[in-house]
């Protein structure tokens, strides 16, 4: 299985460049490449040739033995009453695909909207949503993947359920595209507990057809930490995860999703870092391996 790990904090810190050779250094197969820097106005990705650019990234990428697996488009894409910001973004998210195509990522995460009043209005709107890049991902030969997000009470000052929640969730949204050439389903494991539902329940709702890209981190249930699995405080259980991976045969990537525990650690021993992911990343592989049907 490649193992990956998204970039924001790494390239925010080293350079692009010398953010992929440090990736590359650790071990890593592949690279998740985040985008999120794209919802503002100054980003380098928002002007010029994209795709020169990201062709490029993909060289010096090659000429270190590793790959782009997956990517990360803006977030959000929409902003109920902000209509200055939804004018913007429908832009940026076609150059994120464009992008995300181009640097041969098999997958690009496009989040699913918070639409005001939920249910059937707010899928009808997502629906019509992705329906837009599905040619351009097409074009590109990349897939769109959605995700299983959470909202949050003001009011009362916790997590609640939102759009594409729960793993049935995200079944209905995939099998109503109908698409399996241009959507698929990335998981974020940390996002399931905060909701209510066991990631190990999310994966078995979801299935290996489904099921294409992670999101891996842990935390406690109560706060999206978005560290790496094993973090002191955290409680989710990762022998009921990777055995739930292995046995729906899942044949996506491993992608850390935990730039938290790197955002706090200082540049000079930040490569350690990265090493220790990575080691921790192949622990996790080999679980779900071993639980795989017909595992000797």
């Amino acid at each position: 299985m490649i193992l990956s790990t998204q970039t924001d904090v790494i390239f925010r810190v080293f350079g692009e460049e010398e953010g992929i050779r440090l990736l590359a250094e650790a071990g890593f197969d592949a690279i998740d490449y985040s985008m999120f820097p794209m919802s503002a106005d100054d980003c380098h990705l928002n002007t010029g040739d994209v795709v020169a650019h990201a062709k490029h990234l993909r060289s010096v990428a090659d000429s270190y033995g590793i790959r782009f697996n997956q990517a990360h488009a803006p977030f959000p894409c929409w902003r109920a009453g902000d209509d200055a910001y939804n004018a913007k973004m429908p832009d940026r998210i076609l150059r994120a695909v464009m992008i995300a195509g181009t640097l041969g990522a098999n997958s690009v995460i496009v989040h699913p909207i918070a639409y005001p009043g939920g249910g059937e209005p707010q899928k009808e709107f997502n629906i019509n949503y992705y329906r837009t890049l599905e040619p351009v991902a097409l074009e590109y030969g990349t897939k769109i993947a959605l995700e299983n997000m959470w909202g949050h009470d003001n009011r009362r000052g916790y997590i609640v359920p939102n759009v594409c929640s729960f793993g049935s969730d995200l079944a209905d949204y995939y099998d109503t595209l109908g698409n399996p050439d241009a959507f698929t389903v990335c998981l974020d494991l940390g996002h399931c507990g905060l909701v209510g539902e066991e990631p190990d329940d999310a994966i078995r709702a979801l299935g290996g057809k489904r099921l294409g890209a992670l999101h891996v981190h842990d935390n406690d249930y109560k706060r999206d930490a978005h560290v790496i699995p094993y973090t002191h405080g955290c409680t989710m259980n990762w022998d009921k995860i990777t055995k739930a991976l292995g046995e729906i045969d899942y044949q996506g990537e491993f992608t850390y999703e935990a730039d938290n525990f790197l955002a706090r650690i200082d540049r000079e021993a930040l490569p350690a870092a990265l090493s220790y992911m990575e080691k921790l990343g192949r622990v996790l592989i080999a679980k779900i391996d071993a639980n795989r049907p017909g595992h000797a």
